[in-house]
């Protein structure tokens, strides 16, 4: 038990439990107006209000879905026993994936349904 309530509280567990509530308020409360302060801001999704509504749900979506992968991925360390030189490194390479994920996908869709506006 003592190992488990370790690791729950880990980084990966923690970071996509964040994700996964920040996104589900972005998702229900997405900023209105396209602004410099929060929300998915990119070049390309600040271009119209169009655009930006669309980002701001479709980034919603893939940031619950990261949050979920990375709640899941926490739970490796209880099939394996990571050393702390390793298990901090492959952490944040997860956590790098998941924002990656985040902006690939939504700069995707956003060319795929804006590409003639």
């Amino acid at each position: 038990m003592d190992r488990i309530a370790e690791y729950v509280m880990g980084m990966p567990f923690l970071t996509g439990l964040i994700f996964f509530f920040v996104a589900l308020i972005m998702y229900y409360y997405p900023p209105k107006e396209i602004n410099s302060l929060y929300g998915y801001r990119t070049s390309s999704s600040m271009k119209s209000q169009e655009r930006w509504n669309f980002a701001q749900r479709f980034s919603s979506l893939r940031m619950i879905e990261g949050g979920l992968f990375l709640m899941l991925f926490s739970f490796l360390k209880l099939a394996f026993a990571f050393s702390v030189d390793i298990e901090m490194p492959i952490s944040i390479t997860a956590l790098i994936i998941v924002g990656i994920y985040l902006l690939l996908t939504t700069e995707r869709a956003l060319k795929k349904n804006f590409s003639n506006k």
